[in-house]
């Protein structure tokens, strides 16, 4: 979490903000000197979502507005970080905010702040909020979205499989959990054909990241994230428009990293595995072909149709690990399809599930933290698209309902009546918005975080 967004020194002067919804705006000019509503309207200042004023005092600066929309989502309030003063000092003015709307401004406030600064110096420094003392939900949801962020904006030089698995033994470490590697030539010595073969072509040796953490006689919850980090397209290798951003393709992985961290965290009451088959999707002399036939850790024969759809081959052989342990909850999060992004667009995942009260609650927490995704359906005719005539079923096939395929191959790896669901997620901001600046992004982790705490906190 960037460090820079807040002030916890209470005795630091700040500034007063004051937050408005528009049809609170008039009320407000009544209690305030002539000069501050006629320094407003000269402006043209109304208070229309998404917009600040500074006003002037004898000294300089005297305070902001900050105009938002719904009280509630944190983007109301990604624009005030770059929209005030560098380095300048808030404190929220008066009592109208509801405990609900402080934590959407706390947390919209870190989303907006945040710049992802590795390999550049950010040209300008955020403006701070002043808040309490100490840990708190909100910041730990801050803290998963901002890993999200630097795990996908980080370039597959120094986010390859190795420096993934990194990541998560870090984690590991600072919250005493247990992790396990296989590697290499070792994915076919414990049965898991699928990955290798995915892997195999890249210098840097495919593995399966697994993290165990809490009691063992706890409800198991299962976190799967599709972890390639790159994705030439392999053989069917993907045009150069299409392979730029290609680092993104571990936010899945991200995003499951986050989730595990974020529930260690907040110290849920549940048996918590982490699976990351982590991957370089890579062109060489032993680079996996189209046509070829794999095999898979669930016995099922996969031909490749398409090398360019193998998240979904690395991820069949961990859900089918992932089941073995009958946990009560299997969520997967996979930058998959194009075609989920062709049907709901950049900021909207895509959920499928194959039970309709794991998904109704997911959909729900998406409503209440507004960090929203929709349900497609698991249309099993549309199996037929991924028939072979060698194998048991092709990795691709047809381009009709591309994202409901994807889904349907997936399904197939996930034992029967095992509460599943799978996410089809962009984890990426194509241009700069307020609280959501250009690069990787978390899609529905808050959401995640509190259909698992509903249902195991309470």
């Amino acid at each position: 979490m960037s460090q820079t967004a807040f002030i916890e020194d209470t005795a630091t002067a700040c500034l007063p903000l004051h937050v408005l919804q528009r049809e609170q705006f008039q009320d407000w000019c009544a209690t305030q000197p002539g000069a501050t509503v006629a320094w407003l309207q000269a402006q043209g200042f109304n208070a229309a979502p998404g917009t600040l004023a500074l006003l002037p005092g004898a000294d300089g600066l005297a305070g902001a507005v900050l105009a938002i929309g719904d009280a509630a989502d944190p983007l109301s309030y990604g624009h005030a970080p770059m929209g005030l003063p560098p380095g300048s000092c808030w404190q929220v003015e008066g009592n109208g905010l509801s405990d609900e709307a402080r934590a959407a401004l706390e947390l919209g406030w870190g989303l907006g702040a945040y710049r992802f600064d590795r390999y550049k110096t950010p040209p300008r420094a955020p403006a701070l909020l002043q808040v309490a003392a100490g840990a708190s939900r909100t910041r730990a949801l801050l803290a998963a979205c901002l890993r999200v962020r630097d795990l996908v904006n980080t370039p597959t030089e120094d986010m390859g499989p190795a420096d993934l698995e990194a990541v998560v033994r870090q984690i590991g470490a600072d919250h005493a959990a247990q992790v396990e590697v296989i590697e290499g030539a070792d994915l076919l010595a414990h049965n898991f054909p699928a990955i290798h073969a995915v892997g195999r072509a890249s210098h840097r040796a495919p593995r399966l990241i697994a993290l165990r953490w809490g009691a063992e006689d706890a409800p198991k919850v299962t976190l799967v994230g599709k972890g390639v980090c790159f994705d030439t397209g392999g053989l069917d290798i993907k045009p150069a428009d299409g392979m730029r951003n290609m680092k993104k393709d571990m936010g899945g992985a991200a995003h499951a990293i986050a989730l595990a961290e974020l529930v260690m965290d907040q110290r849920l009451p549940v048996r918590l595995t982490l699976l990351v088959p982590a991957v370089e999707n890579a062109i060489g002399p032993d680079a996996f072909r189209p046509g070829e036939v794999i095999a898979t850790r669930a016995g099922i024969s996969v031909e490749i149709d398409n090398t360019d759809a193998e998240g979904r081959v690395i991820l069949c052989d961990a859900l089918a690990y992932a089941g073995e342990d009958q946990p009560e909850l299997l969520l997967d999060f996979a930058t998959l399809t194009g075609a989920a992004r062709i049907a709901l667009g950049p900021e909207l995942p895509v959920l499928f599930s194959n039970d309709d009260a794991l998904a109704n609650a997911w959909l729900a927490a998406g409503e209440q933290t507004r960090d929203p995704l929709w349900r497609l359906p698991l249309w099993r005719p549309y199996l037929r698209y991924l028939t072979s005539h060698v194998a048991d079923l092709a990795n691709a096939g047809s381009r009709m309902a591309g994202a409901v395929t994807a889904a349907l191959y997936l399904e197939r790896f996930v034992p029967a009546g095992t509460p599943w669901a799978h996410l089809d997620v962009y984890a990426w901001n194509d241009g700069d918005r307020p609280g959501r600046p250009a690069g990787g992004e978390a899609m529905a982790l808050r959401a995640a975080f509190e259909m698992l705490r509903a249902r195991y906190a309470g």
